[in-house]
């Protein structure tokens, strides 16, 4: 079956199986802080070195749409890469069998539509460490299904099947074939939870062209015009870091518009894309979009 690819970004996991599984062990019977520290040294440095590219957009995107300074905006490319090995980490932190404190706002808000007949969507995005949500939020209920990268490591989705096998938590990977399309829609119809990232063009080049974060961006059409079709619940939802050992999850309703499929999509879309930068203005170290994201800079 056809694996999807992504011409500026891979979407997978940095690393081996075999380093994956030796970081599991370690972690284990480490702390992470001995980890994070053990990154910060000898991992994001040499890391920020080779991958030119994505330093140089990190620092553009402190630089132009949060304007900082150059030493700050150099400083915050630094501590962004820093944060983001930290998100990894705690990702095989949770394969190794430890946990979060997590904390939920709005909780009532996902609590009354997993209890309701008919099925919702949860639009995430890439930024702070969304996967953790599926550990909070997949055992109210509805059986969740999640979007993941078709292209991602075999250890990251082994250990995905074996801690989501308990959650009620089943993964879609995405396809270039768009064969991914029918199981979302039977979703659905299922009356299930169908988790998908909203921020990534993939497949389909069909995009809403909005101002973020002060320049014109590109955000897909598709998880917004499935919402408008099938009318159903959309929930944004964002899974923060907030200290060493706690994450903060993010619940908000998207109002249901009026008009036409198209208008009801844009006007959908315009809802995310207001939270979306709301919660990268409260956290701007915790954006992971490491391409060409905006339009002007491609």
């Amino acid at each position: 079956m056809a694996e999807l690819k992504h011409e500026q970004w891979t979407g997978t996991t940095y690393g081996t199986r075999g380093m994956h599984k030796w970081l599991i062990r370690i972690l284990k019977v480490t702390d992470v802080r001995f980890l994070y520290l053990f990154s910060y040294i000898f991992v994001v440095p040499p890391t920020m070195l080779i991958n030119g590219k994505a330093r140089r957009l990190t620092y553009n995107y402190f630089r132009r749409h949060h304007g900082y300074g150059p030493l700050k905006a150099a400083w915050q490319t630094y501590r962004n890469h820093c944060v983001f090995a930290e998100a990894v980490i705690d990702k095989f932190s949770m394969y190794a069998g430890k946990r979060f404190r997590i904390d939920v706002d709005n909780f009532d808000q996902f609590k009354a539509l997993a209890h309701r007949p008919g099925g919702f969507i949860q639009l995430s995005s890439h930024i702070g460490n969304y996967e953790l949500a599926g550990y909070s939020l997949s055992a109210e209920g509805k059986p969740f299904n999640a979007m993941v990268f078709g292209g991602e490591k075999a250890t990251v989705m082994d250990n995905r099947n074996r801690l989501f096998a308990g959650n009620n938590i089943r993964m879609i990977p995405m396809r270039e074939d768009m064969t991914h399309v029918f199981e979302m829609d039977k979703a659905i119809s299922d009356g299930e939870i169908l988790s998908m990232p909203a921020d990534r063009i993939f497949g389909s080049q069909k995009s809403f062209d909005v101002d973020f974060l002060g320049a014109r961006a590109g955000f897909p059409q598709g998880p917004f015009m499935l919402g408008a079709v099938r009318d159903v619940p959309m929930l944004f939802v964002a899974v923060m870091k907030s200290g060493w050992r706690r994450y903060r999850v993010h619940i908000h309703t998207l109002d249901r518009p009026e008009g036409n499929t198209r208008q009801k999509a844009a006007d959908l879309a315009s809802q995310y894309i207001r939270l979306l930068e709301e919660t990268v203005r409260r956290y701007p170290r915790q954006w992971y979009n490491y391409f060409d994201f905006w339009k002007e800079e491609k």
